[in-house]
């Protein structure tokens, strides 16, 4: 549901100064011709014509394992958060919030005592899985560990109920795994079988930091691997866990020993902290069945150096160097591709980002999205929705009954842009200047009381999950609403007023505004009500022709082979893929209606339509490595960047007038094979 195939975090643009160019200062270069690659055609690579140039002179950094537009937006909001969190260090009577940042801060970069603490800051948790005696021991630290974010068997946590949008449910799903996820347990490619291969030498490395003999901590290695490796055989596939009904098996807290009998899950969840409720909502039954077992059934020194690994690979890029490097050295360089690691100093706001984003949000807000820019970008919701609206009306394979009620769905889709009304209170989380893991353990322990205080409670309809200088956005189904930060409509080194409506529509209301609406009626958010309650609203009919009209789109990203023998996974990317047509069809159809369009006045020689689309590819402007992109294949529900542009394009009538693409090009595609939903 989001733009980036990762959350790319903090995203401010370099461009958003609020003086304005000097008279007689040289007109900024068109970006949408600055990044071209003219010498390959746009009828048979569109993205590598809109953004080869750019992807030719921008290397990606050894620090990091992709780069495009928004590293490059992240880069730049680093550098003035450094100096926001260099002041607050340096301040003689700050107020609270100025404090905690100044204290974060100092404690990350104090690198002398993080080298010198070791691993003293995980000593106590250390001790306490040490002194397991069983089972039910393993259970309630498990519960312990999970308060400060390290996840241990399982993953859980409190969102809105998915058929009950007014109540807050807690779930519980599979998880606890070290690799990725289960198919890094049992594909055969060359690739991942090395990456397995190469895991327990990890796990063994991190055991003799821990101070276990080399030989003590191989055997223990290969235990902790075949451990992990029944929890992965008892987890559902990547495509598997977007079915919302499959996944969805509320089960009242006394019927758990159903599924699990020989855990007290009742006690379990006290220990917790889950009070206020007496059901769960269950993800994967299965996975609970065999973790029951695998609790009880193996070797209790297995379970403890299980956990012991969990811990320390959790914090390990707050510990000293040789914790740092074994981590890194393991999923950035060996899984990822990424050759050395980005500087502390952004690693620390990074975590920063992370512990309390929200903060340093509303200072960015304040400087760097005026009510100009919100209003522009409100508009263009609006003008997306009554252009989905009008498509909507014109479908000839929709029902009347089912058009009534996606008409309601679209009307009802509450909107965010730009940053909160209302702030989160962070006053009362525990920062000093002590060891920086510490840190970051009661900022989890925060978050984590954050949100377990919501079980019992209304839903707060207006709370953001994302803070204003991300780059990213997202719609919730259960809310019904989009969800716009700032961060997400700016283009580096361009102020909002100096940027044409042709890009604009392409850049934000195609691949953003229209692509975020469009999960509403996904393959998964289409399953939920206009109040945002999982409830089939569709009839038999409507159904089985939405699934055979997106069961093209899954067979055109089957079709794709981006790397080696690794294949997009048409069926578990199918709702982004459908999102981002949907978004580009619709933010066509908006910026018809503009007076941008009508005029149609070229700018450097582009047309208002070959800008609009160049305008969305300038949203996927984004490389990676081999490691990263074969990683993202197997883990990831986007599709590579390149084909969130060449692969929608085919389906788009308007792109083959735009680009005169003819029968013969390598992004022709016959009419009768193109998607035809909405």
């Amino acid at each position: 549901m989001m733009k980036w195939s990762c959350t790319l975090g903090l995203a401010l643009l370099a461009g958003l100064q609020s003086c304005k160019p000097t008279t007689g200062q040289s007109p900024k270069e068109d970006v949408l011709i600055r990044n071209r690659d003219t010498t390959v055609s746009p009828a048979d690579d569109f993205f590598e014509y809109a953004n080869g140039g750019w992807i030719k002179s921008n290397p990606i950094p050894d620090d990091k394992t992709s780069w495009g537009i928004g590293s490059v937006i992240q880069d730049t909001l680093f550098i003035r958060l450094r100096s926001i969190n260099e002041d607050a260090a340096r301040a003689t009577n700050p107020d609270l919030t100025t404090r905690q940042i100044g204290d974060f801060w100092h404690s990350g970069m104090d690198s002398v005592n993080i080298e010198k603490q070791g691993l003293a800051p995980l000593k106590e948790e250390l001790e306490r899985i040490n002194a397991l005696k069983n089972p039910a021991d393993v259970m309630a630290q498990a519960a312990r560990m999970h308060s400060y974010g390290v996840g241990v068997f399982f993953d859980d946590g409190v969102y809105q109920d998915a058929k009950n949008s007014e109540v807050n449910a807690y779930y519980l799903s599979q998880g606890g795994l070290g690799l990725p996820n289960r198919d890094y347990y049992f594909n055969t490619d060359a690739r991942t079988r090395k990456i397995r291969e190469e895991y327990p030498g990890y796990l063994a490395r991190m055991l003799v930091l821990m101070n276990v003999p080399q030989q003590e901590a191989t055997r223990k290695a290969q235990a902790v691997l075949a451990m992990e490796t029944r929890l992965a055989k008892a987890s559902r596939k990547l495509e598997d866990l977007r079915d919302p009904y499959a996944n969805y098996n509320k089960i009242a807290i006394a019927r758990l020993r159903d599924v699990a009998p020989s855990t007290d899950w009742a006690l379990h969840l006290q220990q917790m902290g889950v009070k206020n409720i007496d059901s769960v909502i269950v993800g994967q039954p299965e996975f609970y069945k065999e973790l029951d077992k695998v609790i009880g059934t193996t070797d209790l020194q297995t379970l403890k150096d299980y956990m012991s690994l969990q811990l320390v690979s959790s914090f390990a890029e707050y510990l000293s160097t040789p914790f740092f490097s074994a981590e890194f050295d393991f999923y950035n360089r060996t899984i990822r591709g990424q050759k050395q690691p980005s500087p502390r100093w952004k690693r620390v706001l990074a975590a920063e980002e992370d512990a309390m984003g929200e903060s340093l949000g509303k200072l960015f807000a304040e400087e760097y999205f005026d009510k100009k820019a919100k209003k522009r970008y409100e508009d263009i919701v609006e003008n997306v929705r009554d252009a989905y609206k009008a498509r909507i009306e014109k479908l000839d394979w929709m029902t009347a009954e089912t058009k009534q009620k996606a008409l309601k769905k679209l009307a009802s889709i509450s909107k965010k842009v730009g940053y909160p009304d209302k702030w989160k209170d962070f006053s009362s989380m525990k920062i000093d200047r002590g060891a920086y893991a510490g840190n970051i353990l009661r900022s989890r322990q925060w978050w984590n009381d954050y949100q377990l205080s919501k079980l019992g409670k209304p839903v707060d309809r207006n709370e953001w999950d994302m803070t204003p200088q991300t780059y990213n956005a997202y719609y919730n189904p259960s809310n019904n609403e989009i969800v716009l930060p700032a961060g997400i409509f700016t283009v580096p080194g361009y102020r909002d007023e100096e940027l044409d409506d042709a890009l604009v529509y392409g850049y934000a209301a195609a691949s953003t505004v229209g692509h975020e609406i469009t999960h509403g009626f996904d393959d998964e958010g289409r399953q939920y009500d206009d109040k945002g309650n999982l409830q089939n609203w569709w009839t038999d009919k409507d159904e089985q022709e939405f699934s055979k009209r997106a069961d093209v789109l899954v067979q055109q990203f089957n079709a794709f082979m981006p790397l080696d023998t690794q294949r997009i996974n048409g069926k578990a990317t199918l709702g982004e893929n459908l999102a981002d047509l949907g978004g580009i069809l619709i933010g066509l159809d908006a910026f018809k209606m503009t007076k941008a369009y009508k005029d149609g006045k070229s700018i450097n020689g582009l047309t208002p339509l070959q800008r609009y689309f160049l305008g969305y590819a300038l949203g996927w402007l984004y490389h990676q490595r081999n490691e990263e992109l074969a990683t993202r294949l197997l883990t990831d529900v986007h599709s590579p960047a390149k084909y969130r542009v060449n692969g929608p394009f085919p389906n788009v009538p308007e792109f083959y007038e735009a680009f005169q693409v003819k029968p013969g090009d390598k992004m022709y595609l016959p009419e009768e094979k193109r998607v035809k939903l909405w």
